[in-house]
């Protein structure tokens, strides 16, 4: 029986995740709360599930219509875009000084409450079938802070700790939980308006990325990777 991957947020880096997992014969279902993403999910030869995937009830009966579809989930991939702001402040949440409330939930808490019902719900999908690959992707502001995204990067370190505790936590029950971080810009057609005239070896390829994520949900259980950091060549590297 072919095994199956959900992915959580299926348009554009999604998109790719599901492309790839479904060339290497794997049955793939995508979730999106969006008519047009779900009709491109649709498109691309996956299942589309309309669900919220910050919310653990809808997430829950998601990946249970995928598993009654295919017969099993062997994979949760976590490829949600989850800060939740208002059109007009400052991408990243803006100086830790100059930021209010509302910037800091919708940058750092909606982050790392999504991160977690991804975790705990995608955990709990995999114990009942025996076993699988939760991934979450994120970006380098799990690894650092810069100036004017404190926020952003709040909510990112959050999510780093959950995947590291979670990872601890299932790795002896075949759980493999593993945390992606791309630490770049990635060349998308979400991207494309402020990144058309940059090189394309500084940004990051939606296709390598998916590869990326493949080779985590495909490890055996006596050589895991928990985390793994993705770098174009010609974007800053720092330890």
């Amino acid at each position: 029986m072919s095994k199956t991957v959900v992915v959580l947020g299926a348009r554009n880096l999604g998109g790719a995740i599901i492309d790839h997992f479904i060339e290497k014969g794997w049955n793939a279902a995508g979730v999106a709360r969006s008519e047009d993403t779900l009709a491109q999910v649709t498109g691309r030869g996956a299942l589309a599930i309309k669900a919220d995937a910050s919310d653990p009830e809808s997430l829950r009966i998601a990946l249970d219509n995928a598993r009654d579809e295919y017969g099993s989930v062997d994979a949760v991939v976590n490829a949600v875009s989850a800060y939740r702001v208002t059109a007009g402040g400052p991408f990243g949440g803006g100086e830790v000084a100059a930021a209010d409330l509302d910037a800091f939930r919708g940058w750092a808490v909606a982050v790392a409450e999504q991160a977690f019902v991804f975790l705990s719900v995608g955990a709990d999908a995999l114990q009942t079938s025996g076993g699988g690959a939760l991934v979450q992707i994120t970006g380098g502001s799990s690894r650092r802070a810069y100036p004017g995204r404190g926020l952003w990067a709040a909510g990112a370190f959050a999510t780093r700790a959950l995947v590291q505790a979670a990872a601890q936590e299932l790795r002896e029950q075949g759980i493999h939980v593993a945390l992606l971080a791309v630490d770049a810009t990635i060349e998308s057609p979400k991207t494309e308006a402020y990144t058309r005239d940059q090189p394309k070896d500084t940004l990051a390829d939606m296709a390598e990325v998916a590869r990326a994520v493949s080779y985590l949900v495909e490890q055996e259980r006596r050589g895991f990777t928990h985390e793994l950091q993705i770098t174009p060549v010609g974007d800053r590297w720092l330890p």
